[in-house]
């Protein structure tokens, strides 16, 4: 073996370090090992205790925690509140059925982490370690979630418009949002995946199960008997909005591959889901996931590995919160 050869072998293990941006670099498994060592067990303990008494906070966690990553990258910009001088991203239309079981986990479990270690633990750190830890309670997979992440110094409504995928939106148009956050067609389809947790208002799918076009009165997609059970659910939802459906009907509250599954018998719920088992692009993904849990759990983590290193900021390009709901100065813009 030649001098060179020697030397581009560790060059090897060294070129994914080289290649990790600035501010991931800054990131790592156990950054608060010394300055809040009992961190991971805190979360844990929160979010234990959350679940068990409310069963779909591990739903609504994964949308939080999806829906302040693909804005402005993860830095809990999705937990601030609105003023009287701001709108903040979580009054936009879209983040309106955000649960608040979701929020509240983790605004309890930064008051504990507060009294443990002050001003040490940013927002976004611990939504993005109770994500991870609420998917595991519910039987999904176990994935590494490095820290360090800084909380945004701000959140506005004005940011959120074209980065997260609505009910409506062909799959092209979905699969370009994804693409503008450099997630391939499979990582898009893995996280789609969470879907398996978690529920719709029945004004999301409406128009799929009440006078679905002048040649059919629901979407052909659907199994006829989905529909039915669909249509008696979803009867009054004009007159009350907050009724919904599960989007995994066999499995609601269970983490795992039936959210696929219920796709191949027609048992969608979200037109954009549905469509994933038909389009040419998707459907050999669906189909894989289906038909093997593992691959689905091993496909999802990797992908929220990545969605968990968004834009993330460290240093002075933010700030620890003291409260997850209001940045550290009031901004009035």
């Amino acid at each position: 073996m030649t001098m060179a050869s020697t030397l581009f072998i560790p060059l090897l293990f060294l070129l994914p370090l080289l290649l990790l941006h600035p501010a991931e670099s800054k990131l790592s498994l156990d950054y608060y090992a010394k300055t809040c060592p009992d961190f991971n067990k805190i979360v844990q303990e929160v979010v234990t205790d959350k679940q068990l008494a409310v069963p779909t906070t591990a739903a609504g966690a994964l949308r939080v925690f999806f829906h302040d990553c693909v804005v402005g990258g993860c830095d809990a910009s999705i937990l601030i509140t609105s003023n009287s001088f701001n709108t903040a991203e979580r009054d936009h239309d879209i983040n309106h059925s955000l649960p608040g079981d979701a929020f509240d986990v983790i605004i309890r479990a930064k008051m504990k982490l507060e009294l443990a270690c002050p001003g040490v633990v940013s927002c976004t750190d611990i939504l993005t370690e109770a994500t991870r830890d609420l998917v595991t309670m519910v039987g999904g997979p176990f994935y590494n979630v490095l820290l360090g992440r800084k909380d945004s110094l701000g959140s506005h409504s004005t940011d959120v418009e074209g980065h997260i995928a609505r009910a409506n939106m062909s799959m092209t148009h979905i699969i370009d949002i994804f693409a503008a956050k450099g997630f391939s067609v499979q990582e898009m389809v893995a996280l789609s995946g969470a879907h398996t947790l978690g529920f719709s208002h029945c004004s999301e799918f409406a128009n799929r199960i009440f006078n679905f076009s002048k040649t059919a009165d629901h979407d052909p997609t659907m199994h006829p008997d989905y529909v039915k059970g669909l249509r008696k659910l979803c009867a009054n939802y004009q007159k009350d909005p907050t009724i919904a459906a599960f989007n995994d009907p066999m499995s609601p509250g269970k983490f795992d591959n039936t959210y696929y599954l219920n796709l191949q018998r027609g048992l969608g719920l979200l037109a954009t889901d549905q469509a994933m088992a038909f389009d040419p692009r998707t459907k050999p993904f669906v189909d894989a996931y289906a038909a093997n849990q593992s691959e689905f759990f091993e496909a999802f983590s990797r992908a929220m590995e990545r969605v968990s290193l968004l834009n993330v900021k460290t240093g002075k390009k933010g700030e620890v919160r003291k409260r997850c709901d209001t940045p550290n100065s009031l901004q009035t813009n």
